[in-house]
C-alpha cells in the first residue's frame, strides 16, 4: 500500500458474482463521526466495496451526507437490510433499494433480536432464495454455521458472511473453528463479517483462507480511524500473504530450529 492508502497491482485478484476487486477489505460506513472523517478513512482503506444501511440513507437524494462521499463509479455500492426482522422485511427493503439506486448488489441481514443482533438462519435462507431468482447478487450476513453455509450457496448466494463474534463487540474471531470448515468446504467466496476489533483479528481471518473480510465499528470509533483502516488494509495483505504463502503446522512439543547434532566441535 502507498502513503495515501491506495493498494498495489496484484496478481491475487478477488471475483465476487463476475467483479473483480484487488482490496480484500470491505468497509462499514456506521458510526463515523462526520461525513469528512468517513471520506477520508475510505480513501485511506483502499477499499473498493463499501456497505450502507438502507434505513441510513435516502437513495433518491443525492444530497445524502454519506452517498455523497460514495463515488459510484469508483466504489461497488453495497447496501444492506440492517434492521430487517424476518424474510419479507428484507425482500421489501431489497426491492425498494433496487428501484432507487438501480444496483443488483445486496448485503442480506436479518437480525430480529436487537439485543444480540444475531441473523436469523431460516429467514436468512428464505430471503436469500427469494433475491436470487429476483436477480440479486446476495451476500447474507449468517452465524458461522457451516451446513447453513452449504444451503446458501446452494440457493444461489454469490458470497457467504460467517461472522467472526457478535456485531460491534470487537471480540475477534471466536467462531474460527466453524469459519475454518465454511472456507474449506466454500465454492464461493468466504467474507467474515463482524466482531473483527483489531487489525490482528482480520489477520488471522485471513490466514485461515477467507477472501475478504467487512470491518466498521473498530475503525469507525478508533481515534484516527483513517489511520486504523491503513492498518486494517495491511492486515489483511499480510494475512493472505502467509495464508498462500503456506502456514507451518502447529504442535505442543518443543521442536529446535537449529540442529542439536554435529555440534562436537563447540566443547
Amino acid at each position: 500500500m502507498d502513503e495515501i492508502g491506495n493498494m498495489p497491482e496484484s496478481r491475487d485478484m478477488l471475483t465476487i458474482a463476475g467483479k473483480q476487486f484487488r482490496s480484500r477489505l470491505f468497509l462499514g460506513t456506521g458510526k463515523f463521526a462526520s461525513s469528512k472523517i468517513l471520506k477520508e478513512t475510505i480513501e485511506a482503506s483502499g477499499s473498493e466495496m463499501i456497505t450502507v444501511a438502507l434505513r441510513r440513507v435516502d437513495l433518491n437524494d443525492p444530497a445524502d451526507d454519506i452517498m455523497s462521499v460514495l463515488d459510484r463509479n469508483k466504489y461497488v455500492f453495497l447496501p444492506n437490510t440492517s434492521g430487517a426482522r424476518d424474510a419479507e422485511e428484507a425482500v421489501r427493503l431489497a426491492m425498494l433499494s433496487r428501484a432507487a439506486s438501480g444496483s443488483e448488489w445486496l448485503k442480506l441481514e436479518v437480525t430480529p433480536d436487537p439485543r444480540t443482533l444475531l441473523p436469523d438462519p431460516v429467514e436468512t435462507l428464505k430471503a436469500t432464495e427469494v433475491l436470487v431468482k429476483e436477480g440479486f447478487k446476495v451476500l447474507p450476513y449468517m452465524n458461522a454455521d457451516p451446513m447453513l453455509a452449504l444451503r446458501l450457496q446452494d440457493v444461489g448466494a454469490a458470497a457467504v458472511m460467517p461472522l467472526g463474534s457478535p456485531i460491534g463487540t470487537n471480540q475477534g474471531m471466536l467462531t474460527s473453528f466453524q469459519v475454518e470448515i465454511i472456507i474449506e468446504q466454500a465454492h464461493v467466496p468466504v467474507v467474515v463479517d463482524a466482531g473483527l476489533g483489531a487489525p490482528s483479528h482480520a489477520a488471522e481471518a485471513m490466514e485461515l483462507g477467507a477472501d475478504a473480510v467487512l470491518v466498521n465499528t473498530a475503525i469507525s470509533v478508533a481515534g484516527d480511524p483513517a489511520r486504523m483502516a491503513r492498518a486494517f488494509a495491511m492486515a489483511v495483505e499480510a494475512g493472505r500473504e502467509a495464508y498462500e504463502a503456506g502456514l507451518g503446522p502447529s504442535g505442543k512439543q518443543a521442536s529446535a530450529s537449529t540442529p542439536q547434532t554435529g555440534l562436537d566441535f563447540i566443547k
